[in-house]
């Protein structure tokens, strides 16, 4: 099955669902309706709780039993936790907290402790004083944990005694029951995931969770979390994060991490709790001399990764008080235009942190915090703080305010470009670049370009291509990286042009999405060091200018394969690997041949269609940004000034690499 096929399985179950249910044919009555109890819901329709059931959705379960320790700490009662990867891949948590209650719940009859874990929206997250703030899944989290696991196991240090309870697949198997005496407090959750709803594999990796819970420590200073994995006795790895600096502590790691030049020494950094004591917001930033902004926002803990009430507030009163002490101090002139937030954001790195007792997130996915009482919170922390800062840093202010206006004249000189551009269009006649090969329809929903290293290549992909739904844009040789340059550069740059005409969205702050020619963009490069550079560059221009096409999952990598294994004239296979080379080596008896392709220009049109842009037979990678601050980052390395960050990323993954191609 091709990856497309793969990532429209569950869509196409739902329809499937939809489609008997609407059955002219079909009875429609009250034996129709379906009441799923208890954890059932859960387990029928687990991305609904958990986002997917591929990898993702796995980590995020273990996610979910850490957010309950992290919620202890908010509230004052537990400052160590510990998270095991165990053999099997098996999941213990602890936490030195209160430990769950275990008394009988007065509604339910039951220990509080077994609702908590059976009964989904229980906890002590909706009032009652258990919790002032939290994150975790809308008190769904340990019950979804339990009905998504094979089986989950706690036990709870609480009152000077110990108790136990068995659930498998989010059925009771034993009852809460006190096994011992401690003069410990705090709760152990193990559990194994059920390989019957992740069916991709329970293999968790350590480095996303390391990445995960070290955010954790950042965001909530002095805690102390331990992560260990004891899968390969031989090999055990194990780390811990504790930062008394908090999110300050964070911006230095992140510019430490990504080595990029420090426009001020100090990390600037303010808090303000609201006046009902109900909220309090953090900010750390300091800029550096890259020429992209990276905001990183929370909310409760929960990185908000589409922002939200706090990134709006923070924007606001950031351009307000530039601008503001721009003019005070004549920093810019009476006729001068006053800066815009990109270029008061340019080279800014940030952590906006949040906490507030009623938090209201945008889906259950929680990716936009909605409260807009914590707006003005945030605006007014910056207004009050930064003001105060800029007039008693005045080094610092007038380093920050070059960089500001290094960014409002590159602005103005990419406005000119872009006009020219324009001019230039309109004089030319020139709508779309002259070596696009377009395709007929006009409906996103079904077009696809590819994006072609070369004009071999680009020739077989004309002649294989289906002209009714894929257009085909030959690129040629290296093109700007636009890392190391602003969008002024980017303008009339005879590489990068053809590909901002093609997809007819624009770039940068006029880039709009509906104007999107075509719905999967692919690039298409040959299978060594050269077509990973292209693939590379073009990456970093869609990030950096681009972005949504990344965010929505619109940017595809082909995949060509790197093997032709012939057994006479007719009958031909494909490998994609040296491994799948050789398995299908073992298959054939008899005399073969074995053709290694070192580009794509090498393929004539009926393979490369057969084997690369048949929807129905080939295989793609779809590119994803599910951790912004990671990507940002990356990029920054391989693509920015400094050199030995980049030999480092080299030296450290270079045991990864397969297939070589020098």
């Amino acid at each position: 099955m091709n990856t497309e096929s793969i990532l429209n399985q569950d869509i196409n179950e739902e329809y499937s669902d939809m489609a008997q249910m609407t059955d002219p044919a079909s009875n429609y009555d009250e034996n129709q309706i379906q009441v799923l109890e208890g954890l059932e819901a859960v387990r029928k329709r687990p991305g609904m709780y958990i986002g997917s059931t591929g990898p993702r959705g796995l980590h995020h379960l273990v996610y979910e039993i850490v957010d309950n320790g992290i919620d202890e700490a908010l509230a004052g009662f537990c400052d160590t936790i510990q998270v095991s990867i165990l053999p099997d891949n098996v999941i213990c948590v602890s936490d030195n907290g209160r430990g769950i209650p275990v008394g009988i719940h007065p509604k339910m009859g039951i220990p509080a402790a077994t609702v908590v874990y059976t009964v989904l929206h229980a906890g002590g997250k909706f009032g009652g004083g258990g919790y002032k703030v939290s994150g975790g899944l809308h008190g769904v989290g340990a019950s979804v944990v339990n009905a998504l696991s094979q089986w989950l196991e706690i036990e709870i240090y609480k009152e000077g005694s110990i108790y136990t309870q068995r659930f498998e697949r989010g059925n009771i198997v034993t009852d809460l029951q006190k096994i011992g005496d401690t003069s410990e407090s705090g709760t152990v959750v193990r559990f194994r995931a059920d390989p019957e709803i992740f069916k991709e594999g329970l293999d968790y990796d350590y480095d996303t969770l390391k990445t995960r819970l070290r955010e954790q420590a950042f965001l909530n200073a002095g805690i102390h979390i331990r992560l260990s994995d004891q899968r390969d006795p031989e090999n055990p790895r194990e780390d811990s994060f504790h930062y008394e600096g908090g999110i300050r502590s964070f911006v230095e790691y992140i510019n430490k991490k990504k080595a990029v030049g420090i426009i001020h020494p100090d990390v600037i950094g303010f808090s303000a709790t609201a006046a009902d004591d109900n909220a309090m917001a953090e900010i750390a930033m300091q800029y550096t001399d890259s020429y992209n902004e990276l905001i990183l926002s929370f909310a409760n803990n929960i990185h908000t990764t589409d922002g939200g009430t706090h990134e709006d507030g923070f924007k606001r009163a950031l351009t307000r008080v530039m601008n503001d002490y721009a003019r005070k101090y004549n920093i810019l002139k009476e006729n001068d235009k006053n800066l815009t937030g990109d270029d008061v954001r340019e080279g800014l790195t940030v952590i906006i942190s949040v906490k507030l007792k009623e938090a209201q997130f945008e889906g259950q996915t929680k990716a936009r915090l909605g409260n807009s009482e914590i707006s003005s919170l945030v605006s007014g922390l910056i207004s009050d703080k930064l003001a105060t800062y800029l007039e008693e840093n005045p080094a610092n202010a007038k380093a920050i305010f070059e960089k500001a206006l290094a960014a409002s004249r590159a602005r103005e000189a990419a406005r000119k470009a872009r006009d020219m551009v324009r001019r230039k269009s309109v004089l030319e006649g020139a709508g779309l670049p002259g070596k696009l090969a377009d395709c007929q329809s006009r409906n996103p929903e079904e077009t696809e370009i590819y994006i072609v290293e070369g004009d071999s290549a680009g020739g077989s992909a004309k002649g294989g291509r289906n002209r009714q739904f894929q257009a085909i844009l030959p690129l040629w040789g290296k093109m700007l990286n636009v890392e190391k340059a602003r969008l002024d550069k980017v303008y009339g740059n005879e590489k990068l042009m053809p590909v901002v005409a093609a997809l007819g969205c624009g770039i940068g702050d006029e880039f709009d999405l509906s104007k999107l020619r075509y719905g999967k963009i692919i690039i298409m490069a040959d299978a060594d060091v050269d077509g990973s550079h292209i693939r590379t560059l073009l990456l970093t221009f869609f990030f950096r200018f681009m972005r949504p096409l990344v965010e929505n999952g619109n940017i595809y990598i082909a995949q060509p394969p790197l093997y032709r294994i012939s057994k006479g004239k007719n009958d031909h296979r494909y490998a994609f690997d040296d491994p799948q080379r050789d398995a299908i080596v073992a298959q054939i008896n008899g005399k073969y041949d074995i053709q290694r392709y070192k580009g794509l220009g090498e393929m004539d049109s009926d393979q490369l269609w057969e084997t690369t842009m048949n929807p129905e037979t080939r295989t793609m990678l779809r590119v994803e940004m599910e951790d912004a601050a990671q990507a940002d980052e990356i990029f920054t390395i391989l693509m920015g000034d400094k050199v030995e960050p980049r030999r480092e990323f080299i030296e450290r993954n270079a045991r990864y690499v397969q297939n070589l191609d020098v």
